[in-house]
Parts: structure tokens; sequence; C-alpha cells
């Protein structure tokens, strides 16, 4: 294998956030492991999906969200999968994108985000100031075996994920256990986040565990106004599509064009709103500033009523009714009578209704900045600055996606055509159909790591080369026997069924593992090490041997796997030692 191509498909096995972000096919490369996963396809045996059985597929998306929610933690410790140097991946990328283009746009290599992203530096946000400016976490994305595995790990009770992690198993379970069609969903990656859009009813966006709907969306709550600030703030990196995707500095785009074109269309419509009266006082639920300006009115009794916006908006802190178009009239009925008012409170009020109607009449495209200007001078009399709450409701009723551009070489590769009554046996089959003439189908057999159905040279390389976890666990044993008891104590069985591997950081991490994944593990420390002589290893199917300086160390493994593997002196670089980190 070519050293480019052994690098691209070494990174199908590491799988971290920057890989992806120079391999873009690598997102869908995981998606497609996902669907191929056993364990995935057992989630529709849970009970809770059998009941839902011929409902359509956006209840049961909804209804996979608890499902994520109560299984699945988001996790973002820098720790898990280790450190490197910045440098050194720098290097490793340099001959496909400048290191000064990966700094721009990749948090890990000095990225900082947006200046209205966050009010914090984005090191000290996600913890990597405690950490000198050269050292970053590898940041890998897990497989969907590995995100159930965090289990093992102490104080862990669920399964765990990063953003990307579970932006992936969101579409492969979309497809596998809610019935979606892979092309109805796209994945939408920045510098700083990973989230999904899906084309059902009026289109959802996932975001880490949670789903969100269009009305969700606007609904000005905290939580939402944190889910927005990628796709508000930041430039939209890659799209991943089941065609293929587009990077945003990359000329060549593999997505079917017409699929990119209309989904760009979609997400667009889908960030932005008209006003009515739910989505007002949606807006002054997020910005709280301007409710001293208004006034709700109700017309009860032949008689106008008033209320102060900040006296309102506490009874629904405390009701079950929201003020919205449907409720709003059952909120009314909790209010006090001392808390009404003949009077709007001053010619400074302004009346909801009446600047609800106001709007209507101008018939104003809120979509438009310009347009939306036009009440400016309706306002005057109200505020000081009309122009900004002008912006400021503008901007909470447009997201502007800054998302690749259209004008890219778009070559399409052999269309991948899974279908939803499709069995797991018969999308693996076409799956393989494909492998030689579409490389993201290629690469996610590498990510699935069947050894059977796989060259073992990018995973050998990416287990001893990007496996800095399992060095720091094993930091104080100090002789190859000390290490080859401490992996035979470890509880046996891998994570991965059949003839798939785990790397040696998943071993470390959740401490189990088949004979052979433990034993390419101490070949990875023993490596770090320096080694003095050639490591072989001998699997005979149930049975193997580590040899190393006339020494051998037998594993037991369940694999029915049959290989010898030779490791030469300097064959591959050593991760970043722990020792090394600190130093620094």
């Amino acid at each position: 294998m070519e050293p480019k191509e052994l690098e691209k498909y070494s990174s199908a096995v590491s799988l971290s956030d920057m890989e992806i972000f120079v391999f873009p096919e690598l997102m869908y490369s995981l998606v497609l492991a996902n669907i191929m996963s056993p364990s995935l396809w057992k989630w529709r045996e849970n009970e809770t999906f059998k009941k839902l059985e011929g409902k359509s597929p956006y209840r049961k998306l909804m209804r996979m969200r608890q499902f994520i929610m109560d299984e699945y933690e988001f996790n973002l410790d820098l720790n898990t999968w280790g450190l490197t140097h910045k440098d050194k991946e720098l290097e490793r990328f340099s001959p496909y994108i400048s290191p000064r283009k990966i700094a721009e746009s990749n948090a890990l290599f000095g990225y900082h985000g947006d200046e209205y992203y966050f009010d914090l530096d984005i090191r000290r946000h996600f913890g990597l100031d405690e950490y000198d400016g050269d050292i970053i976490p590898y940041w890998k994305t897990e497989t969907v075996e590995a995100m159930d595995a965090f289990r093992y790990k102490q104080s862990y009770t669920t399964g765990a994920g990063e953003c990307v992690s579970l932006a992936a198993l969101y579409i492969a379970a979309g497809f596998v256990v809610c019935g979606i069609p892979l092309e109805d969903m796209y994945m939408i990656l920045t510098p700083l986040h990973s989230q999904n859009y899906i084309d059902v009813n009026e289109g959802v966006i996932t975001n880490n565990r949670r789903i969100l709907t269009k009305s969700m969306w606007f609904n000005g709550t905290e939580i939402t106004n944190k889910a927005q600030r990628a796709l508000r703030n930041e430039q939209v990196t890659i799209v991943s599509h089941s065609s293929g995707y587009v990077h945003f500095m990359y000329e060549d785009a593999t997505i079917n064009h017409e699929n990119y074109t209309e989904f760009a269309a979609k997400l667009k419509t889908f960030l932005k709103s008209g006003l009515d009266l739910t989505i007002f006082a949606n807006f002054l639920r997020s910005k709280h500033e301007y409710m001293k300006y208004f006034a709700f009115c109700r017309h009860h009794h032949g008689k106008h009523k008033y209320i102060d916006a900040r006296t309102f908006f506490r009874y629904e802190h405390g009701s079950k009714f929201k003020i919205a178009a449907d409720t709003i009239d059952k909120l009314f009925d909790e209010v006090a009578d001392d808390d009404f008012s003949c009077c709007k409170g001053g010619k400074e009020i302004i009346c909801i209704n009446d600047f609800i109607k106001l709007v209507r009449k101008l018939d104003i495209d809120f979509t438009s900045y310009q347009d939306i200007s036009r009440l400016n001078e309706y306002l005057i009399d109200y505020f000081e600055n009309p122009q900004d709450f002008i912006e400021d409701l503008w901007n909470f009723l447009n997201v502007v996606p800054a998302l690749p551009s259209e004008r890219k070489n778009f070559l399409p590769e052999s269309e991948i055509n899974l279908t939803t009554d499709m069995l797991r046996e018969e999308v693996i089959e076409h799956l393989e159909e494909l492998r030689e003439t579409n490389k993201t189908v290629d690469l996610a057999f590498y990510a699935y790591r069947d050894m059977k159905k796989c060259m073992w040279e990018p995973f050998l390389k990416a287990s001893l080369e990007r496996c800095p976890v399992c060095l720091e666990k094993a930091g104080n044993l100090s002789s190859p026997s000390a290490v080859y008891h401490w992996l035979k104590d470890m509880d046996e069985g891998s994570i991965y069924d059949s003839s798939r591997l785990a790397h040696p950081d998943e071993v470390a991490n959740y401490m189990r593992g088949d004979g052979i994944e433990k034993a390419v593990t101490m070949a990875c420390i023993l490596n770090s090490r320096g080694l003095e002589d050639q490591l072989e290893i001998n699997i005979q199917s149930c049975c193997l041997t580590l040899s190393y300086l006339g020494d051998s160390y037998e594993f037991e493994s369940s694999k029915e796997i049959y290989k010898k593997i030779s490791i030469k002196p300097d064959a591959y670089e050593a991760p970043l030692l722990p020792q090394a980190a600190a130093a620094d």
C-alpha cells in the first residue's frame, strides 16, 4: 500500500477528529461500520422499538432520542484517548492540507472559534489549557461498540461518546432502527461540533444526544441557544452524505450535486422562521432585556386587560402552560387579578398583539434584514436604539449557515443503494460489492475492523503509532513479563464480535480483550520502548504466541484468525509518551 493510502486507511482504524477533518470520507465510513454492526441491529429486538413496529419513521426517531439519552452520556474527557504532539500531527497531514489552513479551521491546531461563539478562550472551554500549546488530545471518534464499552470504565454506568460519535450513531440508528432512508440524512461538521439534518416532517437537527424539531429550534431556551451556536457562528467544514462528501477546503467533492443543492435549500428553510405570537414570545424568552418594553394583552368580558411581559413570564415559569398561541388563554386564567392592568403601563410599552398586527399589515419579509428594518420608524418612540432590537430579532429568526461552496468539482463515486427493508447480511453483501469502486465503502471495512476482510498493515500502523493510553497505563511495568501478566489479568473477551479487533487503547481503556488484541497491545508497549530485536506474533486460530528476545508469551483467542506478524525495530513510530507530555 502506498504511503498516502496507508495514512488514510490506517486513519479509518484510529478515527480521530483531526483525521476525519483531513480525510472527510472517513466520516461516512464510520456510519457504514455502525450500520454493519450486530450491536446496532440488536436494538430492533428491544421492547422499546418492537412496540413501535408499523409506526412512522418520525415517531420511531422521537422515541430513539430518549433511548440514546438513557443509554449514552456525552463524553468530553480529553484524556480518554491520550495525547499527541501538534507539530507531529501537522507534519503528518502536511501532504494533504497546509499547517496554516489546518490551524485556521481545526480547534486542536489553533482555531479559537468565532468571537461570538464562546465568552471564554476556546482552549480553556474544552480543558486544553491544562496542556502546553503543543500537546493536544487525540479526540478519537468511537464505533458503537466502543461507545457501549464505556460501561466498563470506572465511574460510567452507561455508554458514552463525543459529538461526532453520537452524530454517526444517530445516522446509522436512524436507518437500521427507524427506517429512515440514508439519502434523507446529512451530517454537518464544524471545527467544534457535529450535528445532523434529518429530512423527516419539517426536518430535525440532532445535537449530541438530543433532537430538535423546527419548533424547538426557535423556542428561545438556553439549551437551544447552545445547540445553535455552531451553525450560527462557524464555517461548516464538511457535509457528509450517503452519496459522498463536500469539504470547504477541497476543490473536489464526491457528494451528488443535486442532493447537496436540495440539502442546502432544506436546511436554510429549517433555519428561518416567520413571526407570530408564539415565536415572538420565544424571542423575548431568549432576550430578556426586551421584556420591559412589552405587555401581553387579553380581551376579556368586553374589556382589554394588560400584563407586563416580565410578570407574565414568571407565571409561565411555574405553570404547565406556555406563552404560545394554543395555550396562552389557559395561562391567562392563572394570572391573579392584581397583576392585570386596564392600561399598558405607559406610552413606552408596546402591546404584543398590536405589534403582531403591525408586522402582518406591513407584510414584512423576516428573511430580509432590509425589509425588517422598516419597523424602525414605528419603534423609534419606544426604543432608544430600535436598530439593536431589529438586529436581534432578525438574528433570532434567521440562522444563516456557512456551508461549503457549491462551486466544486463534483466527482461522485458508485452509488450506495442500501434500502430500509434489507437484512443486515444483505447490507454487508451490498457494501462488499462496492469496495472496489467506492473508497468510502472500502474504508468502512477498516473502520469496522474485520481482519478477515482487510489488510493488516493499516490496523498495525494505527495500533502501534496512535495508542498512547496503553503506554500510560503500563508505564510502571518495567519488563515484558510484567506487561504480559497485566494483560493476562484483564477480562477475556473482545468488545467486537467475530473476526473484528479492538485497537490497544480500547483494550487499555476498557480493561478487556481477546488474546490477539492483548498481543497487539503488548507489541505497542514494547515498540514504544524501542525494540531491540524483531517481534513476532504467530496467530493459529484459538492459540497465539508473541515472541521477543528469546521469550514466548502465550494468549488465547476466539477470533478464528490465522496470521503471522513480524514487527522490526524502528518500523513504526512510537506514540507520545505521557512523560514526554508532562515534560513539555
